[in-house]
């Protein structure tokens, strides 16, 4: 991240990640895609200073942001002290409850998330996933493509199957880093997540799958024959139509879980 600088008076802070977007055509287009519908119940992870949620909140109901860091909350009190539907929570996104703001309809989840902690967080909501309509997120380049990544590529590993095992997910479009104050020395890039109603592979056992692919990718360059013969011997792999000397960027998702099937049947004999 660039150094720390001024923005609109506010120092931004580089072990928050802070990069506050301020392009008003990059804004726009994120708003579109978004599209937000007056019944929506709209929550925003690191608002910042209010550079995108001044454009939702009069287009919803609802709008719940999630902000950590302390001396942003007055100043987003003060712009949005006339928005009676817009509530402010000081916590840290990775800590913080979703499915509290889902008691009675799916919310859905929008943010510039910090390039530092993108990952983690995407895991902690897709954890809360029965709780969220949709995700649209402002992240690097690099981990938008490696969520969206197909077998075969370069990019595809743990994140991209766990996320499209849970999510139907969409790169829509890249910013680049003069839409940021300061600037980021990477591109970014806008992501689209919509959880499944219903799995199009569904596992018996979610933890499982995780260790398996964990599993898989923990060392790329080995084959899957040594990767996995803690879960299942070449004879298994060889059964499901998998050859053992593959490594795992070259499995699909619906491989990964015939294997997790595979391993379930052993498991219960």
């Amino acid at each position: 991240m660039a150094k720390s600088r001024m923005v609109q008076g506010h120092q931004a802070r580089k072990r928050f990640g802070q990069n506050f977007l301020s392009d008003n055509h990059y804004i726009q287009r994120i708003v579109e895609s978004i599209a937000p519908q007056e019944s929506d119940r709209l929550v925003e992870i690191g608002p910042g200073l209010g550079a995108i949620t001044e454009h939702l909140v009069d287009k919803v109901s609802e709008l719940h942001v999630v902000e950590l860091d302390r001396d942003l909350i007055p100043r987003l009190e003060q712009k949005f002290s006339q928005n009676t539907n817009l509530t402010i929570h000081q916590s840290d996104a990775l800590k913080f409850d979703f499915r509290q703001l889902a008691n009675d309809k799916p919310i859905r989840v929008v943010g510039n998330l910090p390039y530092n902690i993108s990952t983690p967080l995407i895991f902690h909501l897709l954890n809360q996933r029965e709780s969220i309509k949709d995700m649209y997120f402002m992240l690097q380049k690099e981990v938008v493509e490696r969520i969206c990544a197909q077998p075969g590529t370069s990019s595809y590993g743990r994140l991209s199957v766990m996320t499209q095992y849970y999510c139907q997910a969409d790169l829509l479009f890249l910013v680049p880093p003069g839409a940021f104050q300061p600037p980021p020395k990477v591109e970014s890039a806008i992501v689209r997540l919509q959880p499944y109603c219903d799995l199009p592979y569904p596992v018996q056992d979610e933890q499982l799958l995780g260790q398996i692919v964990t599993a898989a990718f923990g060392q790329r360059r080995k084959t899957l024959r040594n990767s996995l013969k803690k879960f299942i011997n070449e004879t298994g792999l060889e059964q499901l139509g998998i050859k053992p000397t593959e490594r795992a960027e070259q499995l699909s998702l619906s491989q990964f879980v015939d294997i997790c099937h595979q391993v379930e049947l052993n498991q219960a004999d």
